[in-house]
């Protein structure tokens, strides 16, 4: 159903690829937006197992596209290193397709936001995190990605660099 990387030798692990998803902290969810234009946009995310959650408000472009088409990829940049002198990037970055829905029940969103709050709290006790939640959760929503193809990718140079 998903298309084979071309460049397999430029191919990353799976793990390698989670552990991308694990470290960063934004990406772009790419969806098929109005009047079928895609609909690409900068994200802050958590992953857990093979979902990866987003918040958002309740109403917007997001929400009217996911709401009319599930699919979707997540696309984050881990490096992008340019080499002026061979006229290229080091890139490493990873691509997830899968489904995305909104979170209905305040139980999963409750769930779903506490780990994204754990994600970007810092130092922040649990206390703060609550209420910080409390003030926003009436207007929040909380979208779920299942991840269904992962692949991740590197420049062939990082690729040989391992090599020696």
């Amino acid at each position: 159903m998903f298309r084979e990387m071309r460049r397999k030798n430029q191919l990353l692990p799976d793990a390698v690829s989670r552990e991308i998803l694990e470290r960063n902290t934004s990406g772009v969810l790419s969806l098929m937006g109005d009047e079928g234009y895609p609909y690409g946009v900068p994200l802050s995310y958590v992953l857990v197992g093979d979902k990866i959650f987003f918040h958002c408000a309740k109403e917007g472009h997001k929400v009217d596209a996911i709401r009319r088409e599930e699919k979707a990829s997540f696309c984050v940049i881990d490096q992008d290193k340019v080499i002026s002198e061979e006229y290229t990037t080091y890139f490493r970055s990873v691509i997830a397709f899968g489904r995305a829905h909104i979170l209905e029940s305040d139980e999963e969103k409750m769930q779903a936001i506490r780990i994204l709050a754990g994600k970007y709290s810092g130092e922040q006790g649990e206390e703060a995190i609550d209420r910080e939640i409390g003030k926003h959760f009436a207007n929040l929503c909380m979208i779920q990605f299942n991840i269904e193809h992962l692949t991740g990718k590197e420049a062939i140079e990082l690729v040989r660099m391992k090599q020696k």
